[in-house]
């Protein structure tokens, strides 16, 4: 379906409407009628009953007609993204002139659930939205907004994610997949960064059907039948390419995949000619793996030493000492794989430890997310619960912000 708008969609919506404010006012009623008017049988429309009658009714579509249009206006903006600009404050003016005050019940009271509604019923039958898909919604400024906000202590991944993601989406004919490795300890934002690029590039989030999770250990846990996953993971794959023009994969525990594995879904990351196609498909695929954490950490723990801000790490020094760690590991590792060696891989992520700052910080995020209060005391003693190491130093959280949301619960009331 294009973008055109359905003549019958827009008569519905005015149906709508009609029945809905048809009706009039709740606990408005018509003027009072002398006893004797019931002999005398209707009152003439010229009477004075008749002309009072008339310019309500007159006032009440007038009014409905309004909010029609109000309505319709909403509905615009939501599906075809049309007309979302502000209502000018004079034409405003002149429509309430015109309209007068709508009888007995205005847009919050009906509500925008029933256009949320409606609009998302229009859009599953097809492409309706500026992605040409309305599963997809690349909000990269959300995406943006909420790294800066609620991912801590990892400038390098915030700059590296939206300034990759931003360009390939950009970018009108993509000539290959865009590949991420997200590479730090447990707990350190990985898992936190590929839920909120899900959560900002489509609309259903890890539940949209252009999204898909595998998971090392759950999906893959045993060697002996990585031939019957190799088919697998490659039909699973080809079908969500196939059905959504921008598809995003990822894989957890990434450095216990078989090599196999990461063999059959070389194809989908590999140059590829877009040139014929109207719409190019578009593929992102996550790796996020616990490789290269101890090299990252040292990198920090040295910057710490010589009393530098860890802000002052480049991505350049970080990815060519994990690139190099991550080619020498062990045979039939992730490592391994021709990925790194074909240079699939266009960014190499990494995700520094965390600090007690940042622990707190996440502290703070939890209680926010469940509604309670907190204090910087509370935030303290949920901090001094983690572990952090090194053992002399005590400056890397273990744990990074993983167990963070649990422990919260000792000082709930």
């Amino acid at each position: 379906m294009g973008r055109g708008r359905p003549g019958g969609l827009g008569r519905c919506v005015l149906v709508l409407l009609l029945l809905l404010g048809g009706s009039g006012s709740p606990g408005t009623r018509p003027p009072p009628r002398e006893p004797w008017a019931e002999e005398q049988g209707p009152v003439p429309e010229r009477g004075p009953w008749g002309r009072v009658r008339y310019e309500a009714v007159k006032k009440h579509l007038g009014a409905v007609g309004a909010l029609s249009r109000q309505y319709w206006r909403y509905l615009a903006c939501k599906v075809w993204q049309e007309g979302c600009e502000e209502e000018d404050e004079e034409e405003e003016k002149q429509r309430e002139r015109e309209a007068g005050p709508i009888p007995g019940w205005g847009f919050p009271l009906v509500g925008q659930d029933y256009l949320e509604i409606l609009s998302a019923w229009y859009c599953s039958f097809g492409k309706c939205c500026e992605t040409g898909d309305c599963r997809i919604t690349n909000n990269i400024t959300g995406l943006e907004a909420d790294l800066s906000g609620q991912l801590h202590g990892q400038h390098l991944a915030k700059d590296v994610v939206v300034r990759a993601v931003r360009g390939f989406l950009q970018s009108p004919r993509p000539q290959k997949a865009l590949v991420l490795s997200f590479h730090g300890w447990s707990g350190t934002g990985k898992n936190f960064v590929a839920r909120m690029m899900a959560s900002h590039l489509y609309r259903d989030g890890l539940k949209s059907d252009c999204v898909r999770v595998f998971v090392s250990l759950l999906h893959f846990p045993h060697h002996n039948y990585v031939d019957s996953y190799k088919v697998q993971l490659q039909r699973q794959i080809s079908e969500t390419v196939q059905r959504c023009g921008q598809a995003l994969l990822i894989f957890d525990e990434a450095e216990k995949l078989h090599s196999s594995l990461l063999d059959a879904i070389k194809p989908f990351m590999a140059q590829h000619d877009s040139q014929g196609q109207a719409d190019p498909q578009r593929s992102i695929f996550l790796f996020l793996s616990n490789l290269g954490g101890n090299t990252i950490n040292e990198v920090a723990l040295d910057f710490w030493r010589a009393g530098r801000a860890r802000e002052e790490i480049s991505l350049e020094l970080l990815e060519q000492r994990l690139r190099l760690e991550l080619q020498e590991a062990a045979e039939n590792s992730y490592a391994h794989s021709h990925l790194l060696r074909e240079n699939l891989i266009d960014f190499v992520v990494p995700f520094l430890p965390l600090e007690y700052q940042h622990v707190k910080l996440c502290a703070r995020d939890a209680f926010l997310a469940r509604g309670f209060p907190y204090t910087e005391a509370t935030l303290d003693e949920v901090a001094q619960m983690m572990v952090f190491v090194p053992k002399e130093e005590k400056l890397f959280s273990a744990q990074g912000c993983k167990s963070v949301p649990q422990r919260i619960n000792y000082f709930l009331p």
